[in-house]
């Protein structure tokens, strides 16, 4: 399949260079492009293409409040590329939150492997329209006062779990704005790892915790797991684990990228699954890749109740595709089912 690209951005060099870049994989088609959403709104109809690659400061309207209402008339891939999304984590959390597959700085051709990236990432968006068309959807009914339901804290057999974790990557950002807004505000202790820079999982905890019912905060190494928090693991300090069977804890523990990652999906769940004295849930959501497979088959081995998010609402699905080909996953459910799975054993 070759990615049909439309490229948006008012600087006619920085067009030319993304095009460059993009050109330079035969899988990716740069079909047009346009200065301003104007242009855009046109081309978008004229060439209806696979990705828009979008960046945030334009004439005329920016490239949130563009993305904004691509989101709600005319669902699409779109990757933002910007200086913005480099330096500004608030601006990147609000483009992933609107519905953007991903956030991307301004190609620079010293820098071989943000090319590669650059490419891959683009060519990932083109796969993901069906999923980003259904996930606007449900966005949109959320935005116009639909109610979503909140799950109550019980399970079938009166007792809830005793601990929650959860693994994303790719679309993860909005996957868990959707997962969370159904937790309950007494919901069991839950640790999140989101494959994200350092400078971003402080701003997505406080964004979290400003629109869901739990405590929702960035997690702190030695911090005891409490009943209405969840911890987001930060991005590249150490891999976010859990330690201590009678009182839970966060324990960081330094070393290198596991799959690629710092922290790891597979380091959460593996340290979870050495806790055999509770009863856990976990949950592997959209993503690249394979991280957290065989930290989920070990969850599953020792009776943890395992959940993948299915292909039709994955953003992307290789990380729950890997736990599911592995047999990890005892439960395979579209995104707006997996708070009540999770909650009730």
């Amino acid at each position: 399949m070759t990615a049909r690209v439309l490229i948006v951005d008012d600087s006619l060099s920085m067009q030319k260079l993304i095009a460059v870049v993009l050109e330079s994989d035969k899988d990716i088609d740069v079909i047009g492009f346009a200065a301003d959403p104007m242009e855009a709104r046109i081309a978008i109809k004229e060439l209806n293409p696979d990705v828009i690659t979008l960046d945030i400061e334009m004439p005329g309207m920016n490239g949130i409040q563009f993305l904004e209402k691509i989101m709600t008339l005319r669902p699409m891939p779109v990757v933002m590329i910007s200086s913005h999304t480099q330096r500004g984590a608030d601006v990147s959390l609000e483009a992933l939150e609107k519905g953007a597959f991903c956030c991307l700085p301004k190609p620079k051709f010293d820098d071989e492997t943000a090319l590669k990236e650059m490419c891959m990432m683009v060519k990932q968006a083109a796969r993901s329209g069906d999923a980003v068309k259904r996930n606007a959807k449900i966005s949109n009914a959320a935005s116009k006062g639909t109610n979503v339901e909140t799950v109550n804290n019980t399970s079938d057999d009166g007792t809830p779990p005793e601990l929650i974790v959860v693994g994303s990557s790719t679309g993860g950002v909005e996957a868990l704005t959707q997962l969370f807004s159904r937790f309950p505000k007494d919901c069991p202790p839950t640790v999140v790892t989101q494959h994200m820079p350092a400078a971003f999982t402080k701003s997505l905890a406080s964004r979290l915790d400003a629109i869901c019912k739990p405590k929702i905060v960035e997690a702190t190494n030695g911090a005891t797991l409490e009943k209405g928090h969840i911890y987001i693991a930060p991005g590249g300090i150490a891999h976010t684990t859990i330690a201590g069977n009678v009182s839970p804890r966060i324990r960081f523990e330094p070393g290198e990228p596991v799959n690629g990652h710092l922290p790891s999906v597979d380091m959460l769940f593996q340290s979870a699954a050495r806790i055999r004295s509770k009863k856990i849930s976990a949950a592997i959501l959209t993503g690249m890749g394979n991280d957290g497979a065989n930290g989920m088959l070990a969850l599953n081995q020792n009776n943890a109740k395992t959940i993948a998010q299915d292909q039709q609402t994955s953003l992307v699905f290789g990380m729950p595709a890997a736990a599911i080909k592995l047999g990890a996953a005892a439960h395979v459910l579209p995104l707006e089912n997996i708070a009540n799975a999770l909650i009730k054993i």
